[in-house]
């Protein structure tokens, strides 16, 4: 059981078809992660007509990351109960009538529950189904397929920036919101072409959300990471560009030094997840994930007395290409720790964690800039967290393997393992999922169930 395994029946197909769903994948994912980020080129436009501060407009971006995060657990329910495709062609359609609704707001409220709500929901119900469709298309080649899709957040950021940017000056921010929500409608057609993998007959309905993933020791090795990652993984890059103004850095130069972490960012995702998928790097992705948390961590303390523009270079490249192995690798982990009968669930929990942390990490870190004037102490703050995540995930896994080795073996072993507190292995499976047929997900591991994982299972033999 395992990667050397026998298999019965067909597997992720590697290919074929699965190449358009990589391709779907990458826009859901550049729309996920570089939208919110982009309608920042709308805030001074928005303070003027509205007459509000910088904060309160701040929050249609910061409402639109919470609900991309904090929806986990529902987009979970509603794929497990009506299948991707359909929740990807709604989710299309709120992500685009949320901005065409936004372009005609008189109040910021109206923004907030239109651009910030109603847009933030509808990527949620992309991005979410969009990675699972993947881990059933691929299974030899997933880490690579997981680095170009994630490619996608860097190249969506650089090119929608400076397209917002366009907009508003030719069509003013209400044009420019009434034509991005047109462009969000490509979530559509994106979610048009995440059919299954194969055919599979109508199977009784388990559970919407298995939270039962919870027990799982992999699991929960990984969403405290994940917890402790983003608490400083996204400060620097918000602070960066005052921070190098601060330096007096001249503001051009400064803006620059984000395109610096985009152009390296958007190399490193994909060049990580090929060289994931080398046969003998993949049995121990947990550890290269630890090992580019540790480095997003030692980037951040070692430059944070950074001042002269040759040193914030030499930070933006390494940080950037440390960011991209994490986003690279991040769900690799996840779906190599779980299995795809439980990534749904499990990546809803996580986003939800994340959500918390999101909103703990980037405004403190604010707060105590204008408290202390001082942004040393912040870049020490989120360097240590992000480095101690990554301490902790190789900490975590190598104790849980040798764990599974003091495991005793023998006759009837697995019958004493059933009757423990952990959960078993999923069993080896009949025939791929077809998460489009409602109530096909099972929590525990069935017949149906795709085995997606080439590489062992994060402490796998734990469970």
């Amino acid at each position: 059981m395992g990667a050397g395994g026998p298999r019965r029946g067909e597997g992720p197909p590697d290919g074929g078809w699965g190449w358009v769903v990589l391709g779907a994948c990458f826009v859901v994912t550049g729309f996920a992660y570089g939208f919110p980020k982009a309608v920042s080129v709308f805030f001074r436009a928005l303070m003027r007509d509205f007459g509000a501060g910088y904060s309160d407009t701040a929050w249609v971006s910061s409402i639109m990351l919470a609900m991309l995060y904090g929806t986990g657990p529902v987009s979970s329910i509603l794929v497990t109960r009506f299948g991707c495709r359909p929740v990807m062609l709604v989710g299309g359609l709120l992500a685009s009538a949320g901005m065409i609704l936004a372009s005609f707001a008189t109040r910021l409220l109206e923004l907030y529950l239109t651009a910030g709500v109603l847009t933030g929901l509808g990527l949620a119900l992309n991005f979410q189904p969009s990675l699972i469709m993947l881990g059933l298309y691929f299974e030899r080649r997933r880490p690579l397929a997981n680095g170009l899709a994630a490619a996608g957040s860097p190249v969506f950021l650089s090119a929608l920036s400076p397209l917002g940017q366009q907009l508003l000056e030719r069509f003013g921010w209400r044009g420019g919101f009434l034509l991005l929500g047109g462009l969000l409608l490509h979530c559509c057609a994106c979610g048009a072409v995440m059919r299954p993998p194969g055919p599979g007959p109508a199977r009784p309905r388990r559970r919407l959300l298995d939270v039962a993933v919870c027990t799982d020791r992999a699991f929960a090795v990984y969403a405290v990471t994940k917890f402790l990652m983003a608490l400083g993984l996204f400060v620097p890059a918000i602070l960066l560009v005052n921070y190098a103004k601060d330096a007096g850095v001249p503001d051009t130069d400064a803006a620059f030094l984000l395109s610096i972490v985009g152009f390296v960012d958007i190399v490193a995702r994909p060049a990580c997840g090929a060289l994931a998928g080398l046969a003998r790097l993949r049995p121990h992705v947990p550890y290269l994930f630890s090992l580019a948390l540790l480095a997003n961590g030692l980037t951040d303390l070692s430059s944070a007395r950074a001042r002269s523009y040759g040193a914030l270079v030499a930070f933006c490249v390494a940080f950037g290409l440390s960011y991209g192995m994490v986003g690279a690798l991040q769900f690799e982990v996840l779906m190599a720790a779980v299995g795809a009968p439980r990534f749904p669930s499990a990546l809803g929990l996580v986003l939800l964690l994340e959500a918390v942390a999101v909103l703990i990490g980037p405004p403190s870190a604010g707060r105590l800039v204008d408290a202390l004037k001082n942004y040393e102490v912040i870049f020490y703050l989120a360097g240590s967290e992000v480095a101690l995540a990554g301490v902790f995930m190789a900490v975590a896994t190598n104790c849980c393997l040798r764990c599974a080795k003091a495991a005793p073996s023998g006759p009837g072993t697995e019958d004493a393992e059933a009757e423990g507190d952990s959960e078993p292995l999923p069993a080896v499976e009949e025939e791929p999922s077809n998460l489009e047929t409602p109530g096909e997900l099972s929590p525990r591991g069935g017949p149906m169930e795709p085995e997606v994982e080439a590489g062992p299972r994060l402490a796998a033999e734990s469970v």
